[in-house]
């Protein structure tokens, strides 16, 4: 791995910032002596994939609001995140419009009840689309990881999947496990 190498954790992401906090992206970046931003490329209603269908415990014709970026990291494509919310959470709200959201959408959230208690994910590896390979200025031989994360509330609730693609030879997941 380069010494460009992005390790992260998943915790920073999985909590409400304080009032006036930058989202937790450009935060930790900034912390790191670089600069994260994030193009948010659509935000809106859509049908419901089928693998967001079951990680919400929607039916398969439901209608989800998604928000999709692109994340960068010192103006390079690092990441591309879809969200999806239930539609009767994002309606109508900061979610659904092509805007960023002061503190970020977990803060959001969070003002509104919806607290996560629980994330499971999952992490595989792949050769990328043609799309993605462009959106990430990837080469042709270059694997991706996805990773698909689910928040739950505290009754068990799933209330947000995420769904990102990131270069494998730019990213380092890390986990930590407190036992006992």
């Amino acid at each position: 791995m380069s010494d460009r190498t992005w390790v992260s954790t998943s915790l920073p992401y999985l909590t409400a910032r304080e009032k006036g906090r930058p989202d937790a992206w450009a935060a930790e970046a900034e912390a790191r002596g670089s600069k994260g931003t994030q193009r948010i490329v659509y935000a809106g209603e859509t049908s419901v994939p089928e693998e967001v269908a079951t990680l919400l415990g929607l039916p398969s014709d439901a209608t989800v609001v998604v928000r999709r970026r692109v994340i960068e990291l010192d103006e390079v494509p690092s990441e591309l995140t879809d969200t999806y919310y239930p539609a009767h959470i994002a309606r109508g709200t900061r979610l659904a419009e092509v805007r960023k959201i002061p503190g970020g959408a977990l803060t959001f959230l969070a003002e509104r009840g919806h607290v996560g208690a629980r994330v499971r994910e999952d992490v595989t590896a792949r050769m990328p689309d043609a799309e993605e390979r462009e959106l990430l200025r990837l080469g042709s031989d270059e694997p991706v990881l996805r990773l698909s994360r689910v928040t739950l509330d505290s009754d068990d609730r799933p209330f947000q999947v995420d769904m990102m693609v990131m270069p494998a030879p730019r990213h380092r997941l890390r986990y930590e496990i407190r036992i006992g």
